[in-house]
């Protein structure tokens, strides 16, 4: 941070003030959706009225699009406000482009506690949840945030880098059923084909021999063979899987488990092995669209941000700058900062539970990255260690270091110079400087 032009007091920071609050636009009408997967209920009350006005659209793209010209008829093309529960899919994709509908998307849980609320029988359906929402936008507007989309490049690597982390779980899921039926009846391949079952190589040698019988039938050329054109080549580890495939003794030779196992192992071998491209080509284009997205240069020269997770970061910061007015707002958003309950005498600090749980990962994942990357990381989470914190909760905390630099590079739009950071710690004379200076150099 530069210091305050013509201050007299050197030491102090420029410090960004908080954003101002959009103005409101005057609403003609204010709308409550309740989205379905055949019809819709609406509720719509004019501006000036206490008359609620009750209808269904049906699922249907020219049903909705109709039903938004008839608004722009009906009020001249004047602000409308709309309350949805969505905060991503096809209803907020579909009113997105009209730009006279300003939209309020919320959490599903919050017109569900406002049920649970006013109606403690339980009733629900969908005409009511309409009107519960359409009350929310009426007298609590101020307490909602108006959707203001991102720049398209952002968007887009949004959803690309989501979509990629959801076939990286299913990569994982898929691993880990592997794992546990070779361990039920063909342990020796996992020391065969190595930790990683993922793997090109793992996936080629079990959906070829599934079962510890089908390797040993082979001669030991064949198999050496393979190893090589998977570079594997190391002649230590070759002698050892040769070893185990002229010594291993069957687990089992019960036919009915091992005809059901391989056939699982096969299956599963092949799903992984499709996974495989999906993930190049998400990898590929994710990396195309980062170099192009404007902040780019700031997310890439972040110690442990990689190819992977330069773009989640630069998703979850976004390119509108008044979104996150101060250092704060994210740790609060992103589950990184903690919770404090008090109750009488009774305080209660634990990690938050409500929050976008992919983006709180992402900074976790970049916290602990930035291990093995960044001197002054390692010193600040061993001393979180040390204090007592387990090895998540210290991971938040240097996540929440984290954050707090991210958020002024990201507001100077300057890429994070560690240097820079080391020495302001050393002009404060912070015990993690000191700690640091007596770290042994790397």
């Amino acid at each position: 941070m530069n210091p305050i032009p013509n201050d007299p007091n050197p030491t102090s920071t420029l410090v960004a003030a908080p954003a101002l609050p959009r103005p409101e636009p005057a609403f003609a009408a204010f709308i409550a959706i309740d989205w379905a997967d055949e019809k819709h209920a609406v509720a719509l009350q004019a501006a000036g009225h206490t008359q609620i006005e009750r209808t269904t659209l049906e699922q249907k793209p020219e049903a909705l699009t109709q039903w938004i010209a008839g608004l722009r008829q009906r009020f001249a093309g004047a602000k409308i406000a709309l309350i949805l529960e969505q905060k991503r899919g096809a209803l907020l994709w579909a009113l997105q482009p009209h730009e006279h509908l300003v939209l309020y998307p919320i959490n599903p849980q919050m017109s569900a506690k406002f049920r649970q609320a006013f109606h403690p029988s339980g009733a629900k359906d969908d005409p009511l949840d309409a009107d519960l929402q359409l009350d929310i936008l009426l007298h609590h507007r101020a307490r909602l945030t108006a959707w203001q989309p991102d720049e398209a490049t952002t968007r887009q690597l949004s959803l690309l880098v989501e979509g990629r982390r959801r076939f990286v779980a299913d990569q994982v899921r898929a691993t880990n059923r592997l794992r546990d039926a070779l361990k039920s009846y063909f342990p020796q391949a996992l020391a065969l084909v190595g930790e990683d079952l993922s793997s090109r190589m793992a996936c080629a040698f079990l959906k070829k021999w599934p079962r510890l019988a089908s390797v040993q039938a082979v001669k030991p050329a064949v198999l050496r063979q393979f190893y090589y054109a998977h570079h594997s080549r190391s002649a230590e580890l070759l002698a050892e899987r040769l070893q185990i495939q002229a010594q291993a003794q069957p687990l089992t030779t019960d036919e009915a488990i091992l005809a059901a196992q391989s056939l699982l192992v096969q299956s599963l071998a092949q799903e992984l092995a499709t996974l495989h491209p999906v993930l190049a080509r998400y990898d590929q284009q994710i990396a195309q669209l980062f170099a192009t997205q404007a902040d780019f240069a700031i997310w890439e020269s972040f110690p442990g941000a990689g190819p992977a997770l330069g773009p989640r970061l630069a998703v979850a910061w976004g390119t509108q700058r008044d979104r996150f007015a101060d250092r704060q707002a994210m740790s609060a958003y992103s589950g990184i900062a903690p919770v404090k309950e008090a109750s009488g005498k009774a305080l209660w600090i634990h990690m938050r539970w409500a929050c976008p749980k992919f983006l709180r990962q992402t900074f976790h994942e970049m916290a602990k990255c930035s291990l093995q990357r960044c001197a002054w990381a390692l010193c600040y989470y061993r001393m979180q260690i040390e204090r007592g914190k387990g090895h998540h909760a210290a991971i938040r905390a240097l996540a929440f270091k984290w954050q707090r630099i991210m958020w002024r590079c990201w507001q100077d739009r300057t890429r994070y110079d560690d240097a820079k950071y080391v020495a302001s710690l050393k002009r404060s004379a912070s015990d993690l400087y000191a700690r640091l200076s007596a770290a042994p150099a790397k």
